[in-house]
């Protein structure tokens, strides 16, 4: 309430100074006119429910009508409702609706009385004090560009009060002293309609001078302020004055003044809310009768005496109530307040909640639908790279071909890329579906890391690269865990270092860090002396698609070999830890705990089995396969080894061949039309139970072993596939076979 006195003056000056731009007929101004009045009546009467369903039927008659100058009264009206009432929140939302009204109507006494609003309400919360000074600010310039130096007194007696009420004094005064010079020029101070205002401009004044000790001054001003205010029963002026002239008088050490400036305070503050209870009162006692009043009025003054005597004796009861009440009241906002909003919430996480469900549901599809699309792929393309690897593979065989060897070994180079390419993005598609878990069995670490090292054969001698293997013989030679995650986490280092190493050395070092009677801790070192990395990619190399420059063949890679080996050491509970110096060469190195296998069974080893299955009869093995290539390619791979191969394009042919005629083999491809590999096989156990059949598909073999293990089959080869490995897996299920034909 600090400013009313400001606001009621430019209220009153816009009133009367306001022009309007829209023309509108005498009829609708008269009754814009009217329904402005029937508003003003009811807000300085109080009856606020009135005043605002008026100041809305003003503003939407407003609108109808294209008055923006009415609008702009109604919205202000109603900010100027709401700010009585402490609803901030409303109030500057009804001022800044003014405010685009005032922008639109290009009226800058519109305008001006708009920013006025928005800066009060603003300045009175000391968090938000800085916007209102802004639209203070906003009010200054626009007087300045209207010419009219008596519209300069409210915002920088409004920005000076804001200073001070922030304890800026030094900021304050230069406000202080314009808004009184300015006073001074254009105000008639005879004028009773400013006198409170000059009475708080003088109290303004006091209040700085006595923050700056100058208590001479700042008496001098309080006394023009209170004389002012006493002469003309300006009670809130008079209540403001004489609290802070106790506050300077106690900062003086005058405590006794102090004493009775305040006590004079708290007379004018009583006076104050007496005057506003009278006004409840007023319509109040308009409801009594006053017959009734006469007749009653004798038992209460007989009652008055003794209840004078009851409210003497009672008056700390009565103050504890009063508050007891009032803290009990509080309590009850605040827990209806709790209430609603835990109400509000409720619905708000039940919303959130059920978009959530329609978000997930949502994501997972799209995951099945990319795991769908990623496998169905992979097979499409590992079929025809079936064919490339392996015409390549035997075309490298046939020595008439000498001349063609490098080329070839360049085609089958490319091949193999492209499978590992397509098998580091189903990698990655795989962990990102959390499908990748680690499985413990036995396996030998040194022959893995020479199967590793001959597998970069071709890579290390077109680099023109050394691979230097150094492990320690504290390592067990067999140990237990997931041999095929370790294995893609070297084959994936060693590339690294490989593709980005030209004439250098790349150095494999195992230890054993840590070895107890079933545990051992190995260290596994991969580094190079190739152009290293710098700094800024430290982190970004470990990004999925991240790359850097490769000058050796301008080729880098899909970015998501470190990737992979982050989130398969994450599996493994390890991190990767990278070492680098420019032009020196990087270190990848991590920890991994394994079980140690202690038994010492002997194992059969494949060329042996090759060589038993040599000094028999030749094996007959059908070929089942609906791709012609794929066939021709099995076909020959077989008869290199002398088996004797027949071929079958679909699974309905295949079981009529194998039910009339003797093979010790079929190799069965798993997606065929018509009849799949799988209900091929299905129907080829009816009749026959121990004849190997081995799946040779191009799809995941995490994504169909259950059902080939269901349907009967023996085992599974994966194209495109390693010739060597390929034939091991044969020679491996003929010797099965054969098993009870010796018993």
């Amino acid at each position: 309430m600090k400013r009313d006195f400001l606001v009621y003056f430019l209220v009153f000056f816009l009133c009367f100074n306001v022009s309007f731009s829209q023309e509108l007929s005498s009829e609708d101004e008269e009754a814009l006119k009217e329904l402005y009045e029937i508003v003003q009546l009811n807000f300085t009467a109080y009856n606020y429910e009135l005043a605002i369903d008026d100041a809305h039927n003003l503003v939407s008659r407003a609108k109808e009508l294209n008055s923006h100058a009415y609008a702009v009264k109604g919205y202000n009206i109603l900010g100027h409702i709401y700010s009585d009432q402490k609803d901030p929140a409303r109030a500057r939302k009804n001022y800044t609706l003014g405010l685009q009204y005032s922008l639109e109507s290009n009226n800058d006494t519109l305008l001006l009385f708009s920013y006025n609003n928005l800066g009060n309400t603003y300045s009175e919360n000391p968090e938000t004090a800085q916007k209102g000074i802004e639209y203070y600010e906003k009010v200054i310039q626009l007087a300045i560009k209207m010419n009219s130096p008596e519209e300069l007194i409210a915002p920088k007696s409004n920005i000076g009060w804001t200073y001070l009420d922030k304890g800026e004094y030094d900021r304050a005064y230069p406000y202080l002293k314009e808004s009184m010079a300015l006073m001074n020029k254009y105000i008639d101070r005879e004028n009773e309609n400013y006198s409170e205002w000059i009475s708080q401009m003088y109290m303004l004044h006091g209040r700085y001078y006595g923050y700056k000790k100058q208590f001479d001054s700042s008496y001098h001003y309080f006394d023009q302020s209170l004389l002012l205010a006493e002469s003309d029963t300006l009670l809130l002026p008079a209540a403001d004055a004489y609290k802070a002239y106790a506050e300077v008088l106690a900062s003086d050490k005058k405590y006794k003044s102090a004493y009775e400036a305040h006590k004079k305070y708290s007379e004018y503050n009583s006076l104050l809310f007496e005057r506003e209870k009278l006004r409840e009162m007023e319509a109040a006692d308009a409801r009594f009768n006053l017959s009734e009043y006469q007749r009653n009025l004798e038992i209460a003054e007989r009652e008055q005496k003794l209840q004078d005597e009851i409210i003497e004796k009672s008056k700390e009861k009565v103050i504890i109530m009063v508050i007891s009440s009032i803290v009990l009241i509080l309590i009850l906002v605040f827990l209806f307040k709790i209430n609603t909003d835990r109400r509000s919430l409720i619905s708000e996480l039940r919303k959130k909640n059920i978009q959530f469900k329609e978000a997930k549901e949502q994501a997972e599809n799209l995951s099945l639908l990319k795991t769908r699309f990623f496998s169905t792929v992979s097979h499409e393309i590992r079929t025809p790279l079936y064919g490339v690897i392996g015409l390549t593979s035997l075309l490298l065989e046939d020595k008439s071909l000498e001349k063609h060897k490098n080329d070839l070994k360049s085609l089958k180079f490319s091949a193999d890329y492209l499978l590992a390419l397509i098998n580091d993005v189903l990698q990655m598609n795989k962990m990102e579906s959390n499908e990748v878990k680690l499985e413990n069995v036995s396996f030998n670490l040194r022959d893995l890391l020479k199967s590793i090292i001959n597998s970069f054969e071709f890579t290390r001698i077109q680099n023109k690269n050394k691979i230097h293997l150094q492990v320690d013989p504290e390592v067990p030679t067999h140990i237990i865990g997931d041999s095929v995650r370790l294995s893609q986490i070297l084959m994936n280092l060693v590339g690294n270092a490989m593709k980005f190493t030209e004439r250098g050395d790349i150095h494999i070092i195992i230890k054993a860090t840590e070895k107890s009677n079933n545990k051992v801790s190995i260290y596994f070192e991969i580094r190079d002396n190739g152009p290293g990395i710098p700094e800024s990619k430290r982190k970004v190399i470990f990004e999925e698609f991240s790359q850097l420059e490769n000058s050796n063949y301008n080729y880098q890679g899909t970015g998501l070999g470190l990737p992979i080996v982050k989130k398969l050491l994450k599996l493994f509970n390890s991190k990767i830890k990278l070492e680098s110096k420019e032009g020196k060469g990087s270190t990848f190195s991590f920890n991994i705990k394994f079980g140690i296998d202690h038994s010492k069974k002997a194992i059969l080893k494949e060329v042996e089995v090759d060589a038993d299955l040599s000094l028999n009869s030749k094996k007959r093995i059908l070929i089942v396969d609906d791709n012609r290539i794929n066939q021709v390619v099995t076909k020959r791979i077989l008869e290199k080894k002398d088996f004797e191969c027949e071929v079958a394009g679909d699974g309905a042919s295949a079981i009529e061949i194998v039910k009339n005629n003797h093979f010790d083999l079929v190799l069965m491809d798993v997606n065929m039309p018509g009849i799949s590999g799988l209900d091929a096989t299905r129907e080829i156990r009816k009749f026959n139970d121990h004849l190997p059949v081995l799946a040779l598909t191009a799809v995941e073999v995490e994504e169909i072993r259950e059902e080939i293990q269901a349907a009967g089959m023996s085992g599974i080869i994966i194209k495109p596939y390693d010739v060597q490995q390929f034939y091991q897996i044969i020679y491996k299920n003929l010797s099965i076979a054969t098993v009870p034909e010796k018993a």
